[in-house]
């Protein structure tokens, strides 16, 4: 039987558990060596993105946060209780088919990633404990990635032999040699660690556009399925809810302002890069189709989202300081008002 024509002439594929058995995988479209292309170029971008990810860490902070460790307790239950747990549920609400709820699955179970550092900056929050969060989060990614996958996947009945744990441990072992070369280079050579994340977020960029071109080329035809409703829905709340649990989980813990901001941004904001690398190099393309892209369109969605807060932050800041100078304007003329009604009382007596 001929999937592809399926999958053209239904524009919700994998979505529908009734028909997950007649659509969970198609006839590739895409050629062999363009399909090899790009899992090459997602490699590259994943290793240049974990040595930025890298240069960013500092052991000193690392080692300073895990003696008070209360933030980064609190961060790291956020980031993989609150993410996988609404993964789960949307997963569930949105009846999706085998392979879309996979992938959901992942990209709720990833870790933090640099982008969150970025966002925690423009919010004005505790950078230490930003960059340490996401170094905590990437390295007990091997670990709890699979555990939590394994766990919410018992969730679904069709679901307990669909995730390839041996290939996504394996893509989690790749993203620690980057990543542990960044932290070398930041604590021998950190003259060059700025450039490195700067050339590294370019070189990111540069390929992403890369990726989205060769895969409109080779499956443009089956893309659409990605924009369907129901996962453009779920790649608007997952961060959304991401950013709002965290913010409500650090204020019952009465976390401070700055704190409670990096928190919000750590959890709602996941590893992009490398949920897409696992979800390309660890089920074969007949399998996965053009669902690799979701979470791009995730991205796109937390991104946008995290731009709303900062902009509504920033405004919110201006004002309050509007209110302030204005107040410490009036503060001389209330004094000497006051100075010139204790004076009169003085000379009526």
């Amino acid at each position: 039987m001929d999937h592809t024509v399926d999958i053209i002439s239904d524009p919700d594929p994998w979505l529908n558990n009734t028909n997950a058995n007649s659509t969970s995988s198609y006839m590739p479209t895409m050629s062999p060596v363009m399909d090899k292309t790009i899992n090459i170029i997602m490699i590259i971008v994943l290793f240049v993105t974990m040595v930025s990810l890298g240069c960013t860490m500092e052991v000193s902070k690392i080692k300073h946060h895990m003696r008070k460790p209360k933030g980064v307790a609190i961060a790291v239950v956020a980031q993989y209780g609150i993410m996988p747990l609404t993964a789960f549920f949307l997963a569930k609400l949105f009846k999706l088919a085998e392979i879309a709820a996979v992938v959901i699955l992942i990209c709720g179970c990833c870790p933090g990633g640099a982008l969150s550092n970025i966002l925690a900056l423009a919010l004005q929050g505790d950078m230490n404990l930003s960059i340490v969060m996401t170094s905590c989060s990437t390295l007990l990614a091997l670990g709890m990635m699979p555990l939590l996958l394994y766990l919410y996947c018992q969730g679904f009945s069709d679901l307990q032999n669909a995730v390839p744990y041996v290939e996504i441990i394996v893509s989690l072992v790749m993203i620690l040699v980057p990543c542990s070369i960044g932290i070398i280079i930041n604590n021998y050579r950190p003259q060059y660690s700025k450039i490195i994340t700067k050339v590294g977020l370019i070189i990111m960029m540069i390929f992403i556009v890369v990726i989205v071109t060769l895969t409109n080329i080779g499956i443009g035809r089956v893309m659409l399925t990605v924009l369907s409703p129901p996962l453009l829905a779920i790649a608007a709340l997952m961060p959304l809810i991401g950013y709002s649990f965290g913010y409500v989980l650090s204020a019952i813990f009465r976390l401070s302002q700055s704190e409670r901001r990096t928190v919000s941004v750590e959890t709602g904001c996941q590893n992009i890069q490398l949920c897409i690398t696992i979800l390309k190099i660890a089920f074969p393309q007949e399998v996965i189709g053009p669902l690799f892209l979701f979470p791009m369109i995730y991205g796109s969605f937390q991104v946008t989202e995290a731009l709303v807060l900062v902009v509504l932050f920033r405004c919110y800041r201006r004002f309050t300081k509007k209110e302030k100078g204005t107040s410490g304007y009036l503060r001389p003329f209330m004094t000497q008002e006051k100075t010139w009604g204790t004076n009169r009382e003085s000379k009526q007596e």
